[in-house]
């Protein structure tokens, strides 16, 4: 497979196969305009309109274009649109019946536009014929799903109460439905709900892993559902049903020779294990996870991705739950008024480990800003953690020079909070950043509880969520 297809039909294959709510934008390219339409049946419409993307991109490959998340974008929108507009034409029809309410209601989807998909796919139930089984059943599990997005319990228990007593149940419908109904449960925090949902959830994908034709999307749908029953579970306080997730998450990762849902498992586990006051069994688990992947890895290149992502890890588990160590050979704050980690006691802090030259740095620019701007006030104080690197504007510069340059670069970027550039790697060994960017989160009480790497929107919003709950905390 060429260059150009491989990201783009990866991403596709991990694209969730419901939307979301929201309405698509009413403007459309060029290029669909003046189409009779009336002439084609819903059928043709749907398919038309879910074989854009593919076709798009297939002509692209063809082409020999290059890889853009922005053509990525621009073609998903495009056939959003194209979508919101087949299912307006399909819509203003007098006599819609059977299976044409059917792909009103996946038009209307494809489209996010879920409020008219409900109405489409509810019309369709109520269909007296027993031709359409397995539509209806499809039917019952995106009206699950809507319902769970709309926090309308109800309507979810009951339509499931439909869906598992009727034909056929699909595995694949099932993760989606009971995922999206225990992560709406979740946010509710009515974590007993939520648990049960979860368990089907990922015993669903257990199976999915060796039924899934993608093993891309079946690893994908594993984790996701793994990770959201050990967070429920753990959120729930049932230490050993949470404990039991991530054993099956690392079974299943040696069974299906997975080194990421692998180490994830190992991760999760030693994190929990330390954030519930039990360190020197997690530092336990890590030596023995190190032993372990011998024999549940045969295959040497697997088997060292295992090990040396635990090994970069050491350090941050080292110093998760102990008192934050005191940054060390500091010689320039910006501005200049220093403020030592044991003055911040009372504070939620977080580290951003940094430097100008860091591409994915950039990226958590804008939501370190606006945290500072939002939460400074309930408690959270943002330190830029950086050091000289002997550069700048990329040429060799003097310190003077480079504190000069990081002046500059801080009204630049619009970074509102403190930077603190230090003269040598010793913070970076000491917080285990040497690769950045890596974050770092310290409690009112001086505790460490939190140090990732990387940036990206799952680590932003799993960031925020740490921020909050730290914050809530006396």
């Amino acid at each position: 497979m060429k260059k150009f297809l491989a990201p783009f039909f990866l991403l596709l294959l991990l694209m969730p196969a419901y939307g979301q709510s929201g309405r698509t934008p009413d403007t459309l390219p060029e290029a669909f305009s003046g189409e009779d339409l009336s002439q084609k049946s819903l059928l043709e419409l749907y398919t038309e309109a879910t074989n854009y993307a593919r076709d798009k991109f297939t002509e692209l490959e063809q082409e020999n274009a290059p890889y853009s998340e922005k053509v990525h974008r621009q073609i998903l929108q495009e056939q959003k649109q194209l979508a919101a507009k087949f299912a307006a034409e399909a819509a203003s029809r007098t006599e819609l019946s059977g299976l044409d309410l059917y792909y009103l209601g996946r038009l209307h989807w494809l489209a996010t536009n879920s409020t008219d998909a409900a109405l489409a796919f509810e019309r369709f139930l109520l269909l007296p014929s027993n031709e359409y089984d397995e539509m209806k059943q499809t039917a019952r599990s995106v009206v699950v799903v809507m319902a769970a997005e709309q926090k309308d319990f109800a309507k979810v228990e009951s339509t499931l109460v439909d869906y598992y007593s009727s034909k056929p149940v699909r595995l694949s419908e099932q993760a989606k439905m009971e995922k999206q109904v225990a992560h709406s449960y979740r946010l509710e925090r009515r974590y007993s709900e939520a648990a049960p949902h979860a368990h089907k959830a990922f015993e669903a994908t257990t199976t999915l892993l060796f039924e899934e034709e993608s093993r891309a999307r079946a690893l994908s749908q594993f984790l996701d559902a793994g990770v959201t029953a050990f967070e429920i579970e753990r959120d729930n306080k049932n230490q050993e049903k949470a404990e039991a997730v991530l054993s099956t998450m690392k079974e299943y990762g040696a069974k299906v020779q997975s080194h990421s849902i692998y180490f994830r498992a190992i991760d999760e586990l030693i994190k929990y294990k330390i954030e519930t006051g039990r360190k020197s069994s997690a530092l336990a688990h890590y030596n023995d996870a190190l032993v372990s992947v011998q024999a549940d890895f045969k295959d040497i290149s697997l088997r060292g991705q295992v090990q040396n992502n635990l090994k970069k890890r050491r350090k941050h588990y080292q110093i998760l739950g102990d008192p934050a160590p005191e940054l060390t050979d500091i010689a320039h704050w910006i501005p200049s008024s220093p403020a030592p980690l044991k003055s911040l006691r009372g504070k939620v802090v977080l580290l951003d480990f940094w430097a100008t030259w860091c591409g994915p740095c950039f990226e958590a620019f804008p939501d370190l800003a606006n945290w500072h701007e939002t939460l400074s006030d309930d408690g959270l104080v943002i330190l830029g953690v950086t050091r000289y690197y002997g550069q700048a504007e990329g040429g060799q510069a003097s310190q003077a020079q480079e504190i000069e340059f990081l002046k500059k670069f801080k009204v630049k970027e619009g970074l509102p909070y403190p930077l603190v550039i230090a003269d040598g790697q010793a913070n970076q060994i000491l917080y285990g950043a040497q690769s950045i960017p890596t974050t770092v989160i310290i409690d009112r009480k001086g505790i460490v509880r939190y140090v990732e790497t990387g940036a990206g929107e799952s680590r932003k919003k799993e960031i925020r969520e740490v921020i909050g709950r730290l914050l809530a905390e006396e």
